[in-house]
């Protein structure tokens, strides 16, 4: 028995099975027509006339739907229609033996089907669409159109997400024929895109075809196949209101630690709890994008903020310091006196109470000791009496003693307030220096939206 004979036998007995008054006309010529065609036909060789002869194959793709792209495991999954035509020598009549009967339609098992797969397939499955029927004309041109779930790898670069662009590739050719036995083509120079249902998180712009004939190393033949490249960019609003403005914000809020009292002791809470926040959202980032050396551009964000946020937090502290420095600390240098609280406290309108700003108080150098009064006029004084209170070095001794304990009580506030206010220009300082590199990478980041 001849190869696909059973599948002629089975379209036979479900012709035979109709009625004849439910067969008209054209029903009998449709059976006739079927019986005559696959009375010899075999679907297991090539429908060529000549053995040498290149059957060529003409492939056309519409994008119906993206299902899926899983950039973790780097699978796209697309809802594709297929459709492959061809000619069939063994399939041919003339219409008018058939009254005019130009096209049936069959089952697509009964005849001779090109073995045309996707080659990067990430999937173990057999599509399906083995079940639709072929359109076959008189002039033995087959039309076999197919619908078809195909799962293609995709190599995904997350180097800049939210706002990447993706390039998929899907290559279809033959599996056992080379390209002296059947040569396959694309119809037009892109996939059609006029049934495709608008997907929410990428855009498509567009899926060109390009024909290439490989040679491998398996074979000595070439093999030609059609390879529809899929561009894709990423739909970024719903990554840049999820994840992207949460982080600019707190990004923005971390240096307002500088801003904050040092007596009110949330400073280095405050940066502590931006930290954490920002791991958070590493995390969550983390989980949705592949392990790949490539960090997305919204990691380099995170990243580069997380580090800012680490370097403010250590300069809280050691400003802390500087402002909680006692009346035992040492006096602040003669460089930072002229330096810090000069020009850069007048640079920044850091002043005390009631100072107009633009002005700061003059740098005060540590007093002198005097000394105490009396001492000349105790010998010179117009003072001649044994009993005069001038003459009293006790109560002389007492007096200089409260002065100098006064005086150094002075200056050690003095020196206790120069370094509060040290602490208040370095505060001043970073503050801007840390608004403006927050500004500065935000706005980096949010520009590639545009």
């Amino acid at each position: 028995m001849a190869p696909g004979s059973h599948h002629l036998n089975l379209g036979l007995l479900l012709l035979l099975l109709l009625p004849p008054e439910c067969q008209g006309a054209e029903g009998r010529l449709a059976h006739k027509l079927f019986r005559d065609l696959f009375a010899n036909y075999t679907s297991a060789l090539r429908p060529v006339a000549d053995t040498d002869q290149t059957l060529n194959v003409t492939l056309e793709v519409t994008l119906s739907q993206i299902i899926d792209m899983d950039e973790r495991n780097q699978v796209l999954t697309l809802y594709l229609w297929i459709r492959q035509e061809w000619t069939d020598a063994y399939l041919r009549w003339d219409p008018d033996a058939y009254g005019g009967l130009d096209a049936i339609r069959i089952p697509s098992r009964l005849v001779w089907r090109p073995d045309i797969v996707l080659y990067n397939k990430a999937d173990a499955q057999q599509p399906a669409s083995a079940s639709t029927n072929v359109v076959l004309r008189h002039d033995g041109a087959v039309r076999w159109d197919a619908p078809a779930i195909t799962r293609s790898s995709c190599r995904v670069d997350v180097a800049a997400f939210p706002f990447d662009a993706q390039r998929c590739g899907l290559t279809f050719g033959s599996w056992t024929h080379g390209g002296h036995q059947l040569d396959v083509r694309p119809r037009g120079d892109a996939a059609s895109l006029a049934d495709f249902v608008e997907n929410v998180e990428w855009r498509v712009l567009g899926m060109p075809a390009r024909r290439r004939v490989l040679t491998y190393g398996c074979c000595s033949e070439p093999y030609p196949d059609v390879t529809f490249t899929l561009l894709l960019r990423r739909r970024a609003a719903a990554y840049v209101c999820n994840l992207l403005l949460p982080c600019v914000l707190i990004s923005l809020l971390a240096p307002l630690a500088f801003h904050l009292p040092a007596d009110s002791g949330e400073k280095v809470s405050l940066g502590v709890t931006v930290l954490l926040a920002l791991t958070v959202f590493q995390l969550i980032l983390a989980e949705s994008m592949p392990p790949a050396e490539s960090v997305p551009l919204i990691g380099k964000y995170y990243m580069a903020t997380m580090t800012m946020v680490t370097f403010s937090t250590a300069l809280t502290i050691l400003i802390m310091n500087l402002h909680y420095c006692g009346p035992s600390a040492r006096p602040v240098p003669a460089w930072a006196r002229v330096l810090l609280l000069g020009h850069l406290a007048r640079g920044l309108c850091v002043r005390e109470r009631g100072e107009p700003c633009g002005k700061s108080r003059p740098p005060e150098s540590p007093p002198s000791p005097q000394p105490p009064e009396g001492g000349a006029s105790s010998q010179g004084g117009p003072c001649h009496e044994a009993r005069c209170l001038c003459r009293q070095e006790a109560l002389l001794s007492h007096v200089a003693t409260i002065a100098s304990t006064f005086r150094s009580h002075r200056a050690a506030q003095r020196r206790h307030e120069d370094w509060k206010r040290l602490a208040r220009v370095m505060d001043r300082f970073f503050l801007g220096i840390f608004f403006g590199m927050a500004l500065v990478m935000s706005l980096l980041v949010l520009v590639q939206a545009l």
